[in-house]
């Protein structure tokens, strides 16, 4: 054998050995449940999903502190070089080692390949060393670009003897024996890693932007935000072995890179609960194609599943576009609707969900009873209106009515047409969705839908985001016959259409606002808010987490009835955040936001929900002018 023929022979050799520990991978894959993948549109759209929608992600810098060697710029130019060079130095190393193409002109292309991966891996090494980044993974993941390194010297070797610099090669003998036996190791730790190495988020990770779960998420004028409708008639509901995923979802998991941007982002991870999404998605991914999941002595720990908050901050900052959300209530599903092991007060509140129609337990009957002054129309079926105003849960609890009385006083001041349910409106049953009950929220949401249909409106009103998203999103018996607003946006509205003069008053000091996790990234809404403050003259600081990368209050998902243990609490860690921009009052756009936040131990900012600061504004512009001069 020929000794320019040694890198062609090694490269087909890996690609081979690449090619079977893909395909075994592939059989833990196909192990799942089928799964409803446009295969050939997948494989078409995947160009523009990595170059575009990925590296959107990857450009900008990671949730928390700067860390200039892994912020988002540096990780785009390290991974374009690196993975770039990779493969465009592959083919080029096959077709100069073992084609009739074999010239001094491949080889300096090779050769700019080789230096482009090159520049690539010491970005890699100046990322992880001397101090790697504590949310980037180890293990592994530190001896890639090693594996990288030697790739690149052996055919750096190869190919300069090809252009007559240095002497010839003789991989029989040192130094070039010690180079072959690296070339070797490299390879096979960067071609058979595609199965079962580090390596195996680039087939995974490319086949998986191909069949993602949820294409509809790469259409940017859409947010796929909603909850799979769970078949209450499977044989087994919710996920207990990694098999009960679907293939494509396995195949997610695998795609993860372990950047730890999702743990950054993690509002329970920074409150000290017992949740890491990255190591969540790594224990999937790892898991047997059978056994349990989850439960005591399984890979994931019950505690790990109910401190989610499912506010998709993860998902949202996940650059392989992985949903662990959808991981995380399936499995919860299996541990309400199979084991009965909802922990916490969520027990309770499911109990009373299914019992009165409300979480608290408190009759319908009793919704009214904070607005007996405030003469509200109700809307008997038949009876028709502009505006349905749907007043959630709030209405029976304190800080929510505060939030509901002066959005209702609002309404009237501008002359609205709009009426309430009052003892007819059910809970939305999103709380029961979010817990795995999918039975108690199908339920909900069928009576929801047959008592809407009795009456006539052209909107539903609310503000709650939890309750916009399920009726907006995941009520598919609505199929677009209803608009359903937040009141952010219909007070806007309001006012920028003269029906509420309005005019700014003075606050104590600067107010900042804190964007709903169901307004912002599951709705994508998170303009509306702040140019409705704008309106009333308030133009707020932001905080380090803010709009789409909002960090969340701790209510969403459940997360307060869960009750899940941490080092903090983390409605704790958002007000840290508001005190970090000296705000001394923060803006909330949902009545459960408020509830969470108020409850931090004073001193604290003032917390005031919109609808309050607009009132406010109200007031001030039907001041007297008296007034105004004394």
């Amino acid at each position: 054998m020929s000794p320019e023929r040694l890198p062609g022979l090694l490269l087909v050799a890996s690609l081979a050995a690449a090619l079977a520990s893909g395909l075994w991978r592939a059989r833990r894959w196909r192990a799942g449940r089928p799964a409803d993948v446009d295969l050939m549109r997948g494989l078409a759209a995947l160009p523009k999903r990595y170059l575009v929608d990925v590296h959107a992600v990857v450009l900008r810098d990671p949730p928390g502190p700067r860390e200039p060697r892994a912020g988002g710029g540096a990780s785009a130019r390290m991974h374009v070089l690196t993975a770039g060079g990779l493969v465009l130095a592959t083919p080029l190393a096959l077709l100069q080692g073992l084609t009739p193409l074999r010239g001094p002109w491949l080889a300096v292309g090779l050769l700019a390949a080789l230096a482009m991966m090159a520049a690539g891996v010491a970005l890699v090494a100046w990322r992880r060393w001397p101090a790697r980044p504590a949310r980037l993974s180890g293990g592994a993941f530190d001896t890639l670009p090693w594996a990288l390194g030697g790739f690149v010297a052996f055919l750096l070797r190869a190919t300069c003897a090809d252009l007559g610099v240095g002497p010839p090669v003789r991989w029989t003998a040192l130094p070039d024996l010690g180079l072959a036996a690296l070339g070797v190791w490299a390879c096979a730790e960067i071609f058979t890693g595609v199965g079962w190495g580090p390596m195996r988020h680039a087939l995974a990770g490319a086949l998986h932007l191909a069949f993602h779960p949820r294409p509809a998420r790469f259409d940017k004028a859409h947010i796929d935000a909603a909850l799979r409708p769970l078949a209450l008639d499977s044989p087994r509901l919710g996920v207990q072995s990694a098999r009960d995923f679907r293939w494509n979802e396995l195949l997610g998991f695998d795609a993860c890179v372990q950047c730890g941007r999702c743990e950054a982002a993690c509002p329970a991870f920074a409150a000290g609960q017992p949740l890491n999404p990255k190591t969540l998605i790594r224990d999937l991914a790892s898991a047997a194609t059978h056994g349990t999941l989850i439960g005591s002595g399984a890979i994931v720990e019950a505690d790990t599943l109910w401190a989610c908050t499912t506010c998709r901050a993860c998902v949202s900052e996940c650059p392989m576009m992985i949903e662990h959300v959808d991981a995380v209530v399936d499995l919860r599903r299996f541990q309400t609707l199979e084991l009965g092991a909802t922990p916490g007060k969520a027990v309770q509140a499911l109990q009373e969900l299914r019992a009165t129609d409300t979480v608290c337990g408190r009759s319908t009957a009793s919704r009214l009873d904070w607005a007996a002054d405030l003469k509200l129309r109700l809307l008997a079926p038949g009876a028709s209106c502009d505006v349905l105003l749907w007043l959630g849960e709030a209405a029976f609890d304190l800080r929510g009515q505060r939030t509901l009385r002066a959005l209702v006083q609002v309404l009237q001041r501008a002359a609205v047409d709009f009426a309430v349910l009052g003892a007819d409106e059910l809970d939305c049953g999103d709380l029961a969705r979010r817990l795995g009950d999918e039975a108690t929220f199908a339920e909900l949401a069928r009576r929801n839908v047959e008592t809407l249909a009795k009456r006539r409106f052209a909107r539903i009103l609310t503000a709650d985001p939890h309750v916009l998203h399920a009726l907006r999103n995941e009520y598919p018996a609505f199929g677009g016959r209803y608009e359903v607003w937040h009141h952010s946006a219909y007070l806007l509205e309001l006012v920028r259409s003269g029906r509420l003069p309005v005019r700014g008053a003075a606050l104590d000091g600067a107010l900042t606002f804190h964007d709903p996790c169901y307004l912002g990234r599951y709705n994508g809404d998170i303009e509306s808010p702040r140019q409705l403050l704008q309106a009333i003259g308030i133009v707020p600081v932001e905080m380090k987490r803010s709009g789409m990368r909002s960090s969340c209050c701790g209510w969403g998902g459940g997360a307060a009835f869960t009750d899940v243990p941490g080092k903090r609490r983390i409605p704790d860690v958002r007000i840290e955040h508001a005190r970090e921009v000296a705000a001394q009052v923060v803006a909330v756009a949902c009545p459960n936001c408020a509830v969470m936040l108020e409850g931090v131990v004073a001193p604290r900012p003032a917390v005031l929900d919109l609808a309050e600061l607009v009132q406010r504004a109200v007031q001030e512009a039907e001041r007297p002018a008296a007034q105004e001069v004394a």
